[in-house]
């Protein structure tokens, strides 16, 4: 493992864990971590602070080319309304080809990576020796939100998740570029009855026998 490198693809719809499961798994492995969702809202945060519009495929393109891959803040980049124009300029073709390419130069870090988002199984790194499709009920997931929300001491409309979660797997799951599906040799981890621990247990003796074929 000293020369090769070694990809996990993790994949799955908002709010199933796959990115805290996806950082537990970089910490124990040792690996580089790389979320995804996070290179769309960065790239659409340097549009608004530069008063770009978000409707210009070509100027988004641009922007995507000259995101950095290294050190993107999660806090920062979690704000509503980077997520709200994150989702306009995701649709965009010219926007997807950028980040993937720079996604698929993060993913030969040494001595491994981690990568989650919608399409990495199916269209980042489709040859990665462990893929996962991390899934939840839309229930359990709006559920999620709901209480994280909470616990941040602010006020949240369970109904009003519930039927964002459900918008925004019909818009990942119906685009026409990389939709949101399981790569055909992902496993296929549904924690909706399952503790984030059961999930990592069940994630690494997936891992540790492909570690072991690829030794």
């Amino acid at each position: 493992m000293t020369t090769k490198t070694f990809t996990i693809a993790i994949d799955g719809p908002a709010a199933a864990g796959k990115g805290t499961l996806s950082r537990l798994i970089a910490e124990r492995y040792g690996f580089h971590h790389l979320d995804t969702g996070l290179t769309y809202r960065a790239t659409a945060k340097a549009l608004l602070d530069a008063g770009l519009p978000l409707n210009d495929e070509a100027v988004a393109e641009k922007i995507a080319r000259e995101v950095e891959l290294a050190g993107l803040n999660r806090d920062i980049l979690s704000q509503h309304e980077i997520g709200e124009a994150a989702s306009k300029i995701a649709v965009m073709p010219a926007v997807r080809r950028a980040l993937v390419e720079a996604q698929r130069r993060f993913s030969g870090k040494a001595p491994g990576t981690v990568i989650d988002g919608r399409d990495i199984g199916t269209v980042v790194c489709p040859d990665a020796p462990v893929k996962l499709y991390v899934t939840a009920s839309p229930e359990v997931r709006a559920r999620r939100r709901f209480d994280e929300i909470l616990g941040k001491g602010a006020t949240a409309d369970f109904e009003a998740i519930f039927e964002d979660v459900k918008r925004r797997d019909e818009r990942d799951m119906g685009r026409a570029d990389s939709p949101l599906k399981p790569a055909d040799d992902a496993h296929l981890l549904d924690t909706s009855e399952m503790s984030i621990e059961a999930a990592f247990q069940a994630a690494k003796s997936i891992i540790d026998a492909a570690l072991n074929r690829n030794a």
